[in-house]
């Protein structure tokens, strides 16, 4: 093995160590972010174990209950944002390996190359130069030998040129993989301290849940509940209304695709439409059972113009299209576009969650013209 070689093999050993051994960096900042996540579990149990022995009435247990998917909204959100940075940094190390290997392979060339020029160069030292001028011996072919060298020379020196520039280029490379390296590492802890935030979140919430439930476990209380989460969305979507009529925003609407777009997310799609929900309430929209923390599409280009908590339905957003139509999506985890975000078609605007008090993770989703509520089977291609 060369020197060059070896140097390139130090490096990678370097990497490879730097990799393996660095799961206890920033010890002190996990210790902190450890000692944050034991004080907010003691800060959760103290508040269920206050609400249990004060038998806290609906309205109350409805606004712990906000406050509470409120914050698992933020923390999904922030652990979102970690996974997508663990994906490219996984993303940016695969190209990196891949420049690293197509580098020492044209290092390993450059040098047999070079080493079959010095070779040859040696091996041609009889000419003499001095003897050809002065004497004139083989006039006829001493142009052409030394066009010939002068050649061989410049290929030799551009040879070397792109052996040194390879040469620094792997070194970058090394360096850059060392620091991706220490980055990853930095990111796994992270993302394990904010799985570990949102999962006490979400236990703070479930028993929360289930004290809402008994204290609204009649029929009648059940439906005045049901009663109340509809007015609350139809105030949202008359004030999101009016805002795009102020805004006076040219959008292409839904009318020319209905029937084609997309469904806003992967899953098992209800058709409730207009069926009965309870007493005299009928869905507006339709259920769309998804896994947790699944994209939340938007359905058309448009404008976010409500991006909030709401009663009974948890985190909603909804996307105005111009002309009159707009697009809601409730039930969320996390919401990953706020009020004034524009969207394309396609554009991840939220997770599939469980809020506003479901029992189980899935996408509420509506499609209203001028504030009424249409059947979203009709536009949707399912």
């Amino acid at each position: 093995m060369n020197n060059q070689q070896y140097r390139s093999v130090l490096t990678l050993w370097r990497v490879l160590t730097c990799f393996f051994m660095l799961g206890g960096v920033n010890v002190l900042a996990q210790e902190s972010a450890e000692e944050k996540l034991a004080e907010l579990q003691a800060q959760l149990k103290q508040r269920q174990e206050t609400l249990k022995a004060n038998q806290a009435n609906a309205q109350e247990l409805q606004a712990i209950l906000a406050e509470s998917e409120q914050q698992i909204g933020r923390a999904a959100k922030i652990l979102n944002d970690t996974q997508q940075a663990l994906m490219a940094n996984r993303r940016q190390q695969e190209e990196l390996e891949a420049e690293q290997q197509s580098l020492k392979d044209a290092i390993v060339e450059q040098q047999s190359m070079l080493a079959s020029q010095l070779r040859s160069a040696f091996m041609a030292g009889h000419y003499d130069y001095a003897k050809m001028v002065f004497y004139q011996q083989e006039a006829k072919s001493f142009e052409r030998v030394l066009a010939y060298y002068k050649y061989v020379s410049q290929a030799r020196k551009d040879e070397i040129n792109r052996f040194k520039s390879n040469v620094a280029r792997l070194e970058q490379v090394n360096a850059q993989l060392e620091e991706k390296a220490t980055e990853l590492n930095e990111l796994l802890a992270r993302q394990q301290n904010q799985k570990a935030t949102l999962l006490a979140r979400q236990q703070d919430r479930e028993q929360t849940l289930a004290r809402l439930n008994q204290k609204i476990a009649t029929d009648a209380a059940q439906v005045e509940e049901l009663r109340a989460s509809e007015q609350a969305l139809i105030n949202a979507v008359e004030e999101a209304r009016r805002a795009a009529e102020r805004a006076k925003q040219t959008m292409d609407g839904l009318a020319q695709a209905k029937g084609k777009l997309p469904v806003p997310a992967d899953g098992r799609v209800r058709r409730l439409f207009g069926e009965r929900r309870q007493g005299q309430v009928r869905w507006k929209g339709i259920v769309i059972e998804a896994s947790e923390g699944r994209s939340v599409n938007a359905i058309a280009a448009g404008q976010v113009l409500y991006a909030n908590w709401l009663k009974g339905f948890g985190l909603v957003a909804i996307v105005d299209h111009g002309k009159g139509y707009m697009s809601v999506y409730g039930h969320n985890q996390a919401l990953l576009k706020q009020a004034g975000d524009k969207v394309a078609q396609g554009d991840t605007i939220a997770l599939v969650g469980q809020s506003g008090g479901q029992s189980y993770p899935n996408l509420y989703f509506e499609i209203r013209h001028k504030g009424k509520a249409l059947n979203p089977a009709s536009w949707l291609n399912i």
